[in-house]
This record gives structure tokens, C-alpha cells and sequence, in this order.
């Protein structure tokens, strides 16, 4: 997915980036970058964070960076901030995107006699591309309305410019951005819980498609927000940082939600509910706090030498890394029966490693209890499923071996309570290796987050689309 910050003060406000930037490295671990406004230009730094942290590859680019204003990211995709200068003037941007249509916007760049710079990686910078749609227009505004515009799929941004920021929300709102405030400064992030250790307090959320103008005394309203939005859903389930919010409703609040949603409808006997780290705890804390059973940590999670399992795009390295940080409590696990709480089942392979070692050390019986329903359409507008086929997800398989083709009865295959609904959960918890399955149903998790579904996206479950 991907997270940014950006920050405009009436004094330096280099420390503020730089922290606030790495209060979104949750949120993606390929490419970290800063830039900062001062009277002699502009400073960025980029580096590869795939193998390391944010703050320990930034930390001795600090004394370079002074200023009033800045703008930071974690990319999940390509290096930015991008640095551009054109008619608009001088600016630096980085964004949260997935442009589905990338390689018809290339051509259509390229038909009109322009080019691109930042291709290191053999394909477009979609950060770039971003800012070229910007320069096609008078005014930044009406850039970022081009941008609304042209991109399939989804697109939050941040400039930073000589006279202040600006703040524009994709236009669906599937990424959020928060506004905060403190005495003399003002700052803008993916995440809300940046803002608590650095003295901020949430002032607003910005609105789908809203535009923001920053400088350190006020911001303006450029662009009002649309009436209609679909916020992504997985927010609550996975990808928030539990002290976060988002639209007014708090993170980890959402999951306790969730996890008594699961109990509610289940009637195993159990000794115990645990949870997979990290989102999966607090799911499980819900289910066990509505079905007054224990919590307890089967697993404990190992995390100062090993990054984050996400990220890497090889699936066995994801899957090594994954199950090299969780290490089994086994006096614990030995004889028990156990329901293990997860935000959600992508693929099952690193899940059905879980459940085998639970199994090695003891366990009786694995009750698997996702806190969201089966993934059975990538993500069209984030980057939260990589797969490039929909094979590669769990539903999508046990449907592929049910019918022989896997995108025959979607619709029913997405329904509880029908009998393919049932039989595509069973293939899973076969291939799994669970004692049971049971996973949350649309309408509880819709519940538990608090909003209209209306202004959910929902797509990666039921196949909806927006407006």
C-alpha cells in the first residue's frame, strides 16, 4: 500500500518529518524518501528499505536536511519524492497509487513527444506519471483534478512546494489522509497515529477527492470533498496501525469488534483463543472478551533481526521469513484445543505452515477464525494483493478445484450459506489443515467497522465495484 507525511511549521521541521515519515513504515518496506523546502532549494534523500528500517538508512542524511516544510513516504512500489521543475514551478510529490491503466497513460505521454526519467526499474514511475498529468494543467488544482480524471484505480498525493503543501485525497477516498494541527504547524499523514508523540491533535479528515492548501499559519480548502466515497475496508481488518483512525473510527476498537462478531456465531468448545501477530491479536482479544475463554499467546513473534514477511515479491522468501518470526509457545499449545484468530487468508500457505506446526507441538484441535470473508477478487485499487493471478488466492484455488475453472458461480461462492459457499470452505480447510473453518461474514465486519457499506469498498469479497 504505501504511507506519507508531510509538514509545514513555523520553524525546522526536519525532526517531525523524519518520525512522522517512519510512523508509516507499517504500511510498506520497498523505498523510503524525504524531501524538504529551504531558501536554497530543495534537499531529498531516497534509499532501499527492503532489507533494513526507515530510521536507520535516514538517520545520517539528517544533518543535510533543514526547513520549514516537508514531505516523506513509504512506497510500497517505486523512488520517490520525485523532483520536478515545469511552468507550475518547482515542487517535490510523492503519492499512494495503483494505476491500473499505467501503460496506456506511458503511451499516450510518449505519443505527445514527452519522456520519463525515473525508470529504474524497467517501468513507469507512477509518481511521475502523476506529476506530468499535474503539469498538463494552469494551476495545481486543476492538475490534480487531470489526475482524478485519467487514473484507473486510486491516487492520494502530496506536493510540496515553496509556498506550502498540498493535500489531495483520491477521489473515491480508498487511501485516507489525516489533517493535524499543533501550535505553529500543521501536518498531514496516511496514518493518524503519527501525530500523538509529536504533539498533534486530529483536525478533520479529509473527504474523498478533497484538496488541501497547507502553510504554517492555515490551510484552505482548494477542492471540496465528493459526496460519494468507498474507503477500503482492509484498513480495519489489517493494514491500520491499531492506535490509528480513520474517519472518525479507531483501529483497534474495529478488530475487538470483529473478534466478538466471530464468537458470537461459533459454538466449538475450546481451552483457549489466540491470535496471529501482529493484527490477529487483537482480533482474537474480541473474541475472547464476547466468549469469556482465555487469551493466550500461542505465539510469540521475534522481530529484531527479521523485517517484515509482506513485502519481499518471492513467495517462499515471504513464507520463510513469515514463519521464522513466529516461534510456539509449546508448553502452552501441548493438548489443547485452540481457535487462532487472523486478520485474514490470502494465499493459506503461510497459514497452513501455522497449523502444522501447532500441530507439531501438541495441539489437539485448530480452529481457524479469519476476521474478514474469503479473498476471491484481487484488489483493483491498492497494492494490498500482488498476485498477478487470482490463483493465487486461497478462494480462487478451492474454487478452481471445485468447478475446474476458477471464475464459474462467483456470486454464490460469495454467499454464506449456500451450498458452494460451504464446499469452497471446506477445500480450504482441508488444504489448510484446520479442524474447523469459519470465517467472518460481509455484513458483521461491515458492522464492526462502523461506516455504511455504501462507503466501504468491499470489492476484494464480493466483487463490488464503485460508483
Amino acid at each position: 500500500m504505501g504511507g506519507f507525511f508531510g509538514t509545514i511549521s513555523k520553524s525546522d521541521c526536519v525532526n517531525d518529518l523524519f518520525y512522522g515519515t517512519d510512523y508509516n513504515s507499517h504500511l510498506g518496506t520497498k523505498r523510503g524518501g524525504m524531501a524538504v523546502s529551504n531558501s536554497s532549494g530543495f534537499v531529498r534523500a531516497i534509499h532501499n528499505i527492503e532489507n533494513s528500517y526507515f530510521r536507520t538508512k535516514f538517520e545520517s542524511d539528517l544533518p543535510k536536511f533543514h526547513g520549514n516544510s516537508g514531505i516523506g513516504v513509504i512506497s510500497d512500489t517505486e523512488s520517490q519524492p520525485i523532483l520536478i521543475n515545469s511552468h507550475l514551478g518547482e515542487f517535490a510529490i510523492v503519492s499512494v497509487s495503483k494505476i491500473n491503466n499505467i501503460e496506456e497513460l506511458t503511451k499516450r505521454a510518449l505519443k505527445q513527444y514527452r519522456h520519463f526519467s525515473e525508470t529504474s526499474t524497467g517501468e513507469t514511475n507512477p509518481s511521475e506519471l502523476i506529476a506530468m498529468l499535474i503539469d498538463e494543467e494552469k494551476s495545481f488544482e486543476e492538475g490534480i483534478e487531470n489526475v482524478f480524471d485519467k487514473i484507473k484505480g486510486s491516487c492520494s498525493l502530496l506536493i510540496l512546494t515553496k509556498k506550502g503543501i498540498y493535500a489531495a485525497r483520491d477521489k473515491w477516498g480508498r487511501t485516507p489522509i489525516i489533517l493535524g494541527k499543533k501550535d505553529g504547524a500543521f501536518a498531514v499523514s496516511s496514518e493518524s497515529s503519527s501525530f500523538d508523540n509529536l504533539g498533534f491533535e486530529i483536525d478533520k479528515f479529509l473527504g474523498p477527492g478533497e484538496i488541501l492548501f497547507l502553510t504554517a499559519e492555515e490551510y484552505e480548502q482548494r477542492r471540496a470533498p465528493n459526496k460519494q466515497m468507498q474507503v477500503c475496508a482492509f484498513l480495519w481488518v489489517y493494514y491500520g496501525y491499531p492506535s490509528s483512525e480513520y474517519e472518525g473510527i479507531n483501529v483497534e476498537e474495529s478488530r475487538y469488534r470483529c473478534g466478538a462478531a466471530l464468537a458470537k456465531k461459533d459454538n466449538i468448545e475450546i481451552d483457549f483463543v489466540s491470535g496471529v501477530p501482529d493484527s490477529g491479536i487483537a482480533h482474537a482479544i474480541g473474541y475472547s472478551n464476547e466468549k469469556q475463554i482465555p487469551y493466550k499467546r500461542a505465539y510469540v513473534k521475534y522481530t529484531p533481526t527479521w523485517p517484515r514477511s509482506f513485502m519481499p515479491q518471492n513467495q517462499e522468501v515471504r513464507d520463510l521469513v513469515a514463519r521464522m518470526k513466529l516461534i510456539p509457545v509449546k508448553s502452552i499449545i501441548n493438548d489443547k484445543k485452540i481457535a487462532i484468530c487472523d486478520d485474514s487468508i490470502v494465499r493459506g500457505t503461510q497459514l497452513q505452515d501455522n497449523v502444522k506446526n501447532l500441530y507439531e507441538y501438541g495441539a489437539k484441535e485448530l480452529h481457524i477464525r479469519p476476521a474478514c470473508p474469503t479473498l476471491i477478487f484481487p484488489c483493483e485499487f491498492l497494492n494490498f494483493s500482488r498476485s498477478r493471478s487470482t490463483l493465487d488466492l486461497a478462494g480462487r484455488k478451492a474454487i478452481k478445484e471445485l468447478e475446474g475453472v476458477e471464475d464459474k458461480h462467483l456470486d454464490e461462492y460469495a454467499t454464506p450459506g449456500t451450498d458452494r459457499y460451504y464446499a469452497m470452505i471446506d477445500q480450504i480447510k482441508e488444504k489448510i489443515g484446520a479442524t474447523t473453518l469459519q470465517y467472518q461474514h460481509l455484513d458483521d465486519l461491515v458492522e464492526a467497522i462502523g461506516l455504511p457499506k455504501e462507503k466501504l469498498c468491499t470489492h476484494c469479497w464480493d466483487g463490488s465495484s464503485c460508483f
